[in-house]
């Protein structure tokens, strides 16, 4: 059934990001399933004839490197996962291009870590990456020769990414697509979308739309374990909230399914649609909140939790107890309960030493102990971002 709520989404999304789990290109096997991926490209071609601009987000790296290696299962050690990916991404970008070429479409492959979206001006240099690339298929001398951005997580030279940042590049499509003004973010994987408890359940409904985010949808997220893949319920539900906190509409379905994305491009209630929400928020808390990594953390008494939680008011040093992490000023670090729970994240006016030494102390005693009083708050409410 055509959804006129999902046909809106479509017409008002300036960029559509999607992005698609190992699990679905890749076989039991761990090779590559060339016919999925003609599916895929085949579908991506026909909406970009309808002029819209698309960005795929692929993994299957090492899923591919598996396959050429003969590995039956995915590696544990990081310098063999590593290895792994470095044969399979020139494989499975030469797949993407092999079927793209059919339809006169040039593949552009962009290969990012935590750290090129993690600090502000790298961020930046993305982001018009992308625009750029992108704005050659509004161009009528480029018209036989449109391109689509490939992206994946680079592997090859990350470290903490690899195993655990992304989550099968789940984070990773959502930062790209947090990169547009008002994107469509689409999540396959081998998962039909957000069901209201377990999906193994018989009583178990597919959640079609979801308007309002809650807390709620992560206590049903069901994880399935695969020796090729690291994503999650979890991680797309994360990337989901991202998204319709920010700037645009998330759709979680099953690529697993043929035909799912043409479904989805025509506007048929395939899967979960997440919409943007009411409260959105600004581009510069969105990359506080979800595009950096904080480089340290501040611990809160309970009467500092309240303040800035509840109260959305300012962290004062009198409501800290305690430090971690060798941080200079200006920098992200997360926001911690005395239970350790993370309750959000902010820009620090002051460096961990400073705050060390000012920690439980008032206000007007910054000026006493370190000779000067840049800030009387260490983290201005304008500054943070709530989990």
């Amino acid at each position: 059934m055509r959804s006129i709520v999902r046909d809106e989404v479509l017409q008002s999304s300036d960029v559509i990001v999607v992005k698609v789990g190992t699990n679905v290109l890749t076989s039991s096997d761990g090779m590559l399933n060339e016919s999925r991926i003609a599916d895929i490209c085949s579908e991506l071609h026909r909406m970009m004839q309808r002029g819209k601009k698309l960005v795929l987000v692929s993994s299957g790296a090492v899923g591919a490197g598996m396959g050429r290696l003969d590995l039956k299962e995915r590696p544990t050690e990081l310098p063999k996962l590593q290895a792994v990916a470095a044969v399979g991404q020139g494989r499975l970008i030469a797949t993407y291009e092999k079927f793209f070429d059919t339809f006169g479409v040039r593949v552009a492959q962009v290969l990012l870590t935590a750290d090129d979206l993690a600090e502000r001006s790298r961020y930046l240099h993305v982001r018009n990456t992308f625009r750029t690339l992108l704005q050659f298929n509004d161009n009528p001398q480029y018209r036989d020769k449109q391109i689509i951005p490939i992206v994946n997580e680079n592997d090859t030279v990350s470290v903490d990414e690899l195993r655990t940042t992304f989550g099968d590049n789940d984070k990773l499509a959502s930062l790209v697509a947090g990169l547009f003004d008002a994107p469509l973010l689409i999540l396959l994987s081998d998962v039909d979308g957000l069901y209201d408890r377990d999906p193994s359940d018989p009583q178990a409904k597919l959640i079609t739309v979801v308007e309002e985010w809650s807390q709620d949808f992560m206590t049903m997220a069901v994880e399935k374990h695969s020796k090729r893949s690291k994503g999650g319920m979890a991680s797309k539900l994360r990337a989901a909230r991202s998204i319709i906190e920010g700037n645009g509409n998330v759709i979680i379905a099953n690529g697993d399914k043929r035909g799912t994305l043409s479904r989805i491009f025509d506007a048929q209630e395939e899967g979960t649609i997440f919409l943007i929400q009411s409260t959105r928020l600004s581009a510069r808390k969105r990359w506080i909140g979800f595009a950096t990594q904080p480089t340290g953390s501040i611990t809160l008494d309970d009467g500092a939790v309240r303040a800035t939680v509840e109260s959305r008011k300012s962290l004062l040093p009198i409501g800290i107890i305690g430090v971690t992490g060798n941080f200079r000023e200006g920098e992200v670090v997360s926001l911690l309960d005395k239970n350790g729970v993370e309750v959000g994240r902010g820009l620090t006016n002051y460096a961990a030493t400073d705050i060390q030494k000012i920690r439980g102390k008032k206000t007007n005693e910054i000026q006493e102990i370190l000779g000067r009083c840049d800030y009387k708050e260490v983290v201005h409410q304008d500054n943070m971002q709530w989990t």
